[in-house]
């Protein structure tokens, strides 16, 4: 069970996408990092996460699915 929420993933993910800010608030620390570098996969990294996050796929760094929105 994870604390993380899905509503602010989803909006972080959404507005800062890109700079993989998401992927550090779930503590996907190393991943993050690798999107900061490559823009978010130049978007499609980004667009995958979001789409993840949408239907309820995204999962924290310990592999616990998120799954209250607030």
């Amino acid at each position: 069970m994870t604390d993380k929420k899905i509503l602010p993933a989803f909006l972080l993910c959404f507005f800062l996408g890109i700079f993989g800010i998401h992927r550090f608030y779930v503590g996907k620390i190393g991943t993050g990092i690798a999107q900061i570098l490559t823009l978010g996969g130049l978007g499609f990294w980004t667009l995958y996460d979001f789409i993840m996050i949408i239907v309820g796929k995204f999962t924290d760094a310990e592999g616990n699915v998120l799954t209250e929105w607030t």
